[in-house]
């Protein structure tokens, strides 16, 4: 069957009647095509597409690739050199791939994956470069974890939801070959203790890796939730660092180098890295601490009164949650709330509390404890940790709402130091 492509704006939002008699004897269907791209069969209106009864009208042809609904406007906020998942509109712990945080240093390149290789060289016994055909023919892996960029935190102003406070977190099922591997293919010498991961954008991002992570758990990724990765997630293939910072987990992956000491490149000295007491900076801090945001209740959305179910999400880059409360008093008291399963190691973990408000004034916060006992912190507790009261890489504070008695729901920067 033939089809004609006619776009909507080009008709001046008018749709030409054809009857659609004749069912699977109709020779040819016309499809009008909006500026979002949604299809419509000729011979039903802008109108009519919207009906109270959706059994009465002929729905929309089956395409190459599904759409959301127009009426669900789910979008992330990008910058110049990053974008945001909206974090406050998800249901489960995937993020869809279209809406996973960037975070770029110059750009998005555009890799013909035929071309592309991957050399693995320095101290190895036979060093080997690698094309993504013969990187997939290596068994393979799968796993479920998040990707955090160390700068995600934001503050300042009431009016701030969760995407703009801590939307550069996303979490995927990622697949491709265990770097263990590979490191296996090429021999590594006694002496190796670092590698470098070099990226093909033109920022040519480096950064030093402890050896150990590359044998532990890292893997080299060609697929995201099912599907070759997206270009601004680091297509043809990328390095991926289970719970490691996501600037450590490079792009575009283009060459392994193997030594016995760090490189010191930028990413690791003038940036990523984060003061602290006594003038001095903490560097090489890899692992993403235990945090937790409540996305609902949360700006901009407002409430009634009643029960409520609180919802949000919580991680840590050292394990699993081992544990969430919920206040709902501004931290006066703490409630264990419900973990969803699956709790899986290094990944994004949904929790719930039922809570019945009364229409009074009160701000509501969540903290996590993960496996290894470390619990969220306060943000005074990390501005005196940290000294100078700095807001740098690696911050994760308790996040508070504040409810007004009229339902509105409102971000509370100050009063974050108030947690004890």
């Amino acid at each position: 069957m033939r089809k004609k492509i006619i776009h909507l704006d080009q008709l001046g939002g008018k749709i030409s009647r054809r009857a659609m008699l004749g069912g699977a004897a109709t020779a040819a269907v016309a499809i009008v095509q909006t500026a979002s791209g949604k299809t419509i069969q000729e011979g039903v209106s802008v109108a009519e597409l919207i009906s109270d009864d959706p059994t009465k009208k002929i729905g929309t042809l089956a395409g190459e690739i599904g759409t959301r609904s127009a009426f669900e406007k789910v979008v992330k906020k990008p910058s110049d050199i990053s974008s945001r998942s909206p974090l406050q509109d998800f249901y489960g712990i995937i993020t869809p791939s279209d809406l996973h945080f960037e975070r770029h240093h110059a750009g998005v390149p555009l890799i013909d994956p035929a071309k592309h290789e991957l050399l693995i060289h320095g101290l190895v016994d036979k060093p080997l470069i690698f094309t993504l055909a013969e990187l997939k023919r290596f068994p393979s892996v799968s796993r479920i974890a998040f990707l955090e960029c160390s700068g995600n935190f934001r503050t300042g102003k009431e009016t701030m939801s969760p995407q703009e406070i801590c939307g550069l977190t996303s979490q995927s099922e990622w697949t491709g070959v265990k770097l263990s591997t590979l490191f296996r293919e090429v021999g590594v010498k006694p002496n190796a203790s670092w590698f470098l991961a070099e990226g093909s954008d033109a920022a040519v991002l480096t950064r030093s890796i402890p050896i150990k992570k590359g044998w532990d758990d890292a893997i080299i990724a060609y697929a995201q939730n099912g599907e070759a990765l997206r270009p601004e997630q680091g297509y043809p293939v990328r390095l991926f660092l289970p719970g490691w910072e996501g600037n450590t987990s490079v792009k575009w992956l283009r060459r392994l180098e193997l030594s016995d000491q760090p490189f010191m490149t930028r990413e690791e000295t003038s940036k990523y890295t984060e003061p602290i007491k006594g003038g001095k900076f903490r560097q090489f801090s890899f692992d993403m601490d235990a945090r937790s945001i409540i996305t609902f209740p949360s700006y901009p959305k407002k409430i009634e009164k009643g029960y409520i179910e609180i919802r949000g999400i919580a991680w840590s880059g050292r394990g699993k949650v081992a544990q969430v409360e919920v206040s709902t008093d501004a931290g006066k008291t703490w409630h264990s709330a419900t973990l969803q399963d699956p709790i899986l190691d290094k990944a994004h973990t949904a929790f719930r509390y039922l809570w019945q408000w009364n229409g009074d004034e009160t701000e509501i916060l969540s903290r996590v404890t993960d496996e290894t006992g470390y619990r969220q912190p306060t943000f005074k507790q990390l501005t005196d940790a940290r000294g100078g009261g700095t807001l740098g890489y690696h911050f994760n504070p308790i996040t508070a709402w504040q409810i007004s008695p009229d339902g509105n729901v409102l971000f509370k920067p100050e009063t974050w130091q108030a947690y004890r």
